[in-house]
């Protein structure tokens, strides 16, 4: 909620992308939607108690956007130019919403990010993403680390798995502690997708997701390891029947469950990675991080995930442990943010087979 002059602004979450009502103050009060540019969204919105109207920050998954000013005189939007679009062919890139059938018949969404140029012939490497915890969605945000990815002909996904908030609380609820098995088996059937509709093949196939979604990644990797070539599994909730037990355990709670219970402990069971690894199985390549100064996910969780995949596998795959120790959770500064990126971008292309990121002796 944003308080302005004139009226209150509420940035909300519709059919997975952000929308701008306007509440204008007084006895009646009427709720109206911002009309906004095509394909845009509301990422953000800026305001002032003080001053009328509100600043609302739009883009889309292929446009960087800008920030807009809602001129209440006009009852309409005013792009500023803040945001400038010299460093990129927005024109070039293509934004598909597609859905696609779970496990149990359910139809989830997903958004596909390429170039036009890319062909559905199979050979397109692709990085799939998800989350699937607390309610949170992955609206469509430009993100511009992605062009290096595009550039090289790559495909990057988002699956709007259960126990996200892309349909709103029921979607989020459809995911959580006993329902938990939906968010993994809504990703894998995104996957699944990519591979049957061309975008990619399971050689040229990434996953990615960090913290809560480490229950995401970890299970798809656990449940059907022949189906990634790559995954990142970033800071990861991975022993969820021990995670209680860290300091930030008992806010996680609501969300999870509890191994107070028999039902909360046996939900806790099936959503851990580390409880699922088997020695033996050929798991995929895994990039595996940890924060050295995480308040969280404490480190102990990804490092001793990393050390069992690595005695487990079976594939001759690599399985690394990569710790920083300049950050917590997330990264702090965008040089993090690139080299975090830069780190993630490598190592799928690496096991993707491209020669040009072999690592090399020295």
């Amino acid at each position: 909620m944003f308080p302005a002059a004139d009226a209150l602004y509420l940035h909300v979450i519709r059919n997975g992308k952000g929308v701008a009502l306007r509440v204008a103050y007084g006895a009646h009060p009427k709720v109206e939607t911002i009309t906004l540019p095509r394909d845009m969204q509301v990422d953000r919105i800026v305001s002032n108690d003080a001053l009328p109207g509100a600043m609302l920050r739009l883009n889309s998954w292929s446009d960087p956007g800008d920030f807009y000013r809602y001129d209440v005189s006009q009852s309409g939007l005013v792009a500023t130019g803040l945001i400038t679009k010299t460093d990129v062919d927005i024109g070039d890139l293509v934004a598909e919403e597609v859905m696609v059938t779970a496990k149990d018949g359910v139809r989830v969404p997903m958004s596909i990010i390429h170039r036009r140029s890319v062909a559905r012939t199979g050979s397109a490497p692709t990085m799939l993403i998800g989350y699937g915890a607390y309610g949170v969605t992955d609206t469509p945000t430009y993100r511009r680390h992605f062009n290096a990815w595009f550039q090289r002909g790559g495909v990057i996904a988002f699956a709007h798995v259960r126990g996200g908030g892309y349909f709103g609380e029921k979607w989020h609820l459809a995911g959580q502690k006993a329902t938990k098995h939906n968010t993994w088996e809504d990703f894998i059937a995104c996957a699944h997708y990519l591979v049957d509709k061309g975008y990619t093949s399971r050689a040229l196939l990434g996953g990615l997701s960090a913290s809560a979604g480490g229950v995401l990644i970890g299970r798809s990797i656990t449940a059907e390891p022949g189906l990634f070539a790559a995954a990142m599994v970033g800071v990861p909730l991975s022993d969820a029947l021990r995670g209680e037990t860290e300091p930030n355990g008992p806010t996680n709670i609501p969300e999870f469950g509890s191994v107070a219970t028999k039902e909360g402990a046996e939900a806790l069971y099936a959503m851990s990675t580390y409880h699922h690894i088997e020695p033996g199985t050929p798991y995929p390549a895994v990039l595996v991080t940890a924060g050295a100064n995480d308040p969280r996910v404490e480190p102990w969780q990804g490092g001793k995930t990393a050390a069992a995949l690595q005695a487990a596998t079976s594939s001759g795959k690599p399985v690394l442990l990569r710790v920083n120790y300049d950050a917590g959770h997330r990264a702090d500064s965008a040089a993090q943010v690139n080299a975090d990126w830069t780190d993630y971008f490598t190592f799928l292309l690496w096991n993707f087979g491209d020669k040009a990121f072999v690592p090399t002796a020295k």
